[in-house]
């Protein structure tokens, strides 16, 4: 089914015919937006985006009669396959439980009683590559009717489409609990890869080898007062150098007191550490977070790349669908990347998106940054990049960035000095190393088996498509020489479609609607 319009072999006893020959369809139509009331009846109302390849009984939205009577919208009735016309959704099938409105991008298609409806459901499932090679239009490619009216259909007779449907039905329901067990098993995945991050970074994986190592490791007390002073030398060394070059002569040291100690982190809600480790805020242990350019970026390829958030993929960073812009030598070294940094997603609709993060490497250290995502450079000598890249994808540190980023205006947010005060568990160096060793070999092996679960979804997909050829060939079940002749069946289809006027949709009442009961307001 390469072609829209390619034939193949069809059984004796089948007959090709265009869908339009034998079946009637209609569209529907949007009542006004600008009209709010029109969206507060008891009509249920379908749009495009929920169809989903099966059975409708609930629509998102409903309209008044006076919505429907001042638009093309139409009720079509319960037992109607419904297709999408538009946009992404193109193909996209769905069969109505209820009566239901529609809008313009969904067709609906009455089939005659000669033509079971989820043999036509079960066809249309296998011709969606077709349809999405037919779409037309720039940003909103689409479908027409015409197209529907169109397809080379291919009937056999009523009681082979039955048994054909309940052979898919059958094989369908075999490969959906295979699904099913895969998709299971990738959400057992997800839980084992979190809590082998969590035993990482509360200590739980080192802990024999912290054991054998103890005399080596600088202790957390140490640490922390190495940080601290580090912290307070890099202080003083800024002032002294801005005294200089503004030319303030320093009589003594009364400018040492001007510095404001960190506060410590709160721990009442964070778990117990092992000896050696201890809780720090993230600004204590990384040069100040830095936003990126906001200068405008082009897709001409010239000048910088510069990753932007749909370069932030599955927590890695992806050098397609770059964008470039000039930059001079200043703007080079304020929004440069080095390996070790981590730049993270600071703005966006979609909570869970906030503070997504990706590791740079030394093959990104040629980009520059855009302004919705945020450099982390850690301080080397106390976190390595990839300890805190897994930090940062644990629960502990989610949860923390999704309640400072939390939003009620539909964008969510997460700024630098949030960013500096996520507490972080903190070991030695050496214990980081180590850990990040772990926790590699353990996610190895998690990516080997959930590569081994994609591959055997995509199979699955593949062998579905399969049944479905195999179905609309007459090869899945055997065929019964008792059967009519299709031929027959088609004139009979034919005779009473031209006896009747194509089936006028009215604008009457539903027989039920599902809206559910508004709360009362106090």
């Amino acid at each position: 089914m390469s072609n829209e319009n390619a034939l193949y072999e069809l059984p004796n006893s089948w007959e090709w015919v265009k869908l339009g020959d034998i079946c009637n369809t209609t569209s529907g139509g949007t009542p006004s937006r600008k009209n709010n009331s029109y969206f507060d009846g008891n009509i249920p109302w379908l749009k495009s985006g929920e169809l989903e390849n099966g059975l409708i009984k609930k629509t998102e939205e409903f309209i008044t009669h006076e919505g429907l009577n001042e638009s093309s919208a139409k009720i079509i009735p319960s037992g109607t396959l419904l297709i999408a016309l538009y946009g992404a959704t193109v193909g996209k099938l769905g069969i109505l439980g209820i009566d239901s409105a529609i809008n313009q991008a969904i067709c609906a298609i009455f089939n005659p009683p000669e033509i079971n409806l989820k043999y036509l459901f079960f066809y249309f499932l296998s011709y969606k590559e077709n349809l999405l090679n037919a779409r037309k239009g720039g940003a909103q490619p689409n479908i027409s009717q015409q197209v529907i009216n169109d397809v080379n259909f291919p009937i056999s007779s009523l009681e082979e489409q039955k048994r054909i449907v309940a052979k898919i039905e059958e094989l369908f329901t075999e490969l959906d609990a295979g699904v099913e067990l895969l998709k299971k098993l990738q959400i057992k995945l997800k839980c084992y890869r979190q809590s082998v991050l969590k035993a990482a970074v509360e200590g739980n994986l080192t802990q024999e080898w912290r054991a054998e190592n103890q005399d080596k490791l600088e202790p957390a007390n140490q640490l922390l007062d190495r940080i601290l002073k580090e912290r307070r030398e890099k202080w003083e060394a800024e002032q002294l150098a801005k005294f200089t070059a503004q030319g303030k002569p320093l009589k003594d040291d009364s400018w040492k007191l001007k510095y404001q100690e960190p506060s410590p982190p709160d721990i009442s809600n964070l778990p117990d550490l092992p000896n050696g480790w201890c809780w720090i805020n993230l600004g204590n242990i990384i040069e100040d977070p830095k936003y990126g350019t906001s200068k405008k970026c082009t897709y001409e390829s010239s000048g910088i790349g510069v990753l932007r958030i749909p370069n932030i993929i599955e927590e890695n960073i992806d050098h397609t669908n770059i964008k470039f812009a000039d930059f001079d030598k200043d703007e080079i070294k304020t929004y440069q990347l080095k390996e070790g940094d981590l730049l993270i997603i600071r703005s966006n609709g979609s909570l869970s998106i906030v503070g997504k993060c990706a590791l740079v490497s030394k093959k990104d250290e040629s980009f520059l940054f855009a302004g919705y995502l945020i450099r982390l450079r850690p301080h080397q000598n106390l976190i390595t990049g990839k300890y805190l890249f897994y930090s940062l994808n644990t629960l502990t540190l989610r949860s923390q960035i999704e309640f400072k980023a939390k939003s009620t205006s539909g964008v969510n947010n997460i700024n630098s000095d949030e960013i500096k005060a996520l507490e972080v568990s903190l070991c030695s160096i050496a214990e980081q190393s180590k850990i990040v060793e772990e926790i590699e070999l353990r996610l190895s092996v998690i990516d080997q088996i959930e590569t081994t679960i994609q591959t055997n979804l995509k199979r699955a997909e593949k062998l579905r498509q399969s049944i479905l050829k195999q179905a609309f060939r007459g090869k899945l079940v055997e065929q019964d020489p008792n059967d009519e002749p299709a031929a027959k069946l088609l004139e009979r289809i034919k005779a009473e479609k031209a006896k009747e006027e194509p089936k006028r949709i009215s604008k009457r009442k539903p027989k039920a609607t599902t809206k559910p009961n508004k709360e009362k307001e106090p």
